[in-house]
């Protein structure tokens, strides 16, 4: 049988990253959370933390937490949680979501506030591409994701949110010096691009269908969705960006769309674990509400 009490434990160093952090968040001093960590490996026969700076998870380590994180939020349904003794349990629920990093510079804050405030649920958020979110939800870091993959996750559902739609562009200045004569394969592969990170293929493909060309061999790695408009701003490359975060400088004669065709539709979705939990059905339910009301996405059929 588990032992949750040690297991609230390892669950609260993976989350801290540091025996110290766990310690301040338990109440406890540092030596009795690694006496208590060690003292249930011990028990198990196989580690559950690797130490270092942050501390992370074993394979072992990181599934028992996960599991952890599944009750703790199946308890958060019952309407009295207590710890045992009567007394209100003190650990706060926390839903940990992975979110694409365009959503939560554009939407997913507004989504999120008032179901935070009505509900008290605390939230811990892994910021990826939105072609790498849902392998954090395979591998049981996270309980829910948004993702532009429509590989399905087994034990979850899956609810398409709708399109963001994106916009390829530059400033002027940058305009003038690398598509004078026009956007063309050759022009393209002269000017540099920016990327969100290496896994980001939006560029690729938005080339690939409007030039028939791959990304040119000078890219610009920005895993940041501000700093990503920033850079394009100053004219250090081209690259797409959410169409609502650059439709003003558009207007404002900051930003120029590239070519024709410059916008690209992304599917996003909403995956979640087949739970019963009144906590997941309702976040669900307000992110679906909210994604039907927003002018972020398209929800075209």
């Amino acid at each position: 049988m588990l032992d949750y009490a040690a297991l609230t434990v390892v669950s609260a160093v993976v989350r801290e990253g540091s025996f110290e952090g766990a310690a301040r968040g338990l109440g406890l001093t540092a030596s009795a959370v690694s006496q208590r960590v060690r003292s249930y490996e011990e028990r198990l026969g196989s580690l559950l933390i690797i130490r270092g700076s942050p501390c992370l998870p074993t394979e072992l380590g990181r599934a028992l937490c996960a599991h952890v994180d599944k009750v703790r939020l199946l308890e958060a349904d019952l309407p009295h949680r207590s710890d045992g003794t009567g007394a209100e349990s003190p650990q706060p629920v926390i839903l940990k979501i992975a979110v694409n990093a365009d959503s939560l510079a554009t939407w997913f804050p507004d989504a999120m506030a008032s179901f935070t405030q009505k509900t008290g649920i605390f939230l811990q958020l892994s910021v990826e591409d939105e072609s790498q979110t849902a392998d954090r939800l395979r591998s049981g870091q996270v309980m829910a994701a948004i993702t532009a993959e429509t590989e399905p996750v087994i034990g979850c559902k899956m609810l398409r949110l709708g399109q963001m739609r994106y916009v390829a562009c530059a400033s002027p200045d940058f305009v003038e010096r690398f598509f004078l004569g026009g956007y063309t394969p050759q022009s393209f592969q002269a000017a540099p691009c920016i990327c969100f990170d290496r896994h980001d293929g939006l560029q690729s493909r938005w080339l690939q269908r409007t030039q028939g060309s791959s990304l040119p061999p000078s890219v610009h790695y920005i895993p940041s969705t501000q700093g990503f408009l920033d850079f394009i701003l100053a004219g250090a490359g081209w690259g797409l960006q959410p169409l609502s975060l650059a439709q003003t400088f558009i207007t404002q004669g900051g930003l120029r769309p590239l070519g024709p065709d410059p916008f690209m539709d992304v599917d996003l979705y909403w995956v979640f674990p087949r739970l019963k939990s009144n906590i997941i059905r309702d976040l669900t339910q307000h992110v679906m509400r909210y994604c039907e009301a927003m002018i972020y996405l398209e929800r075209t059929a």
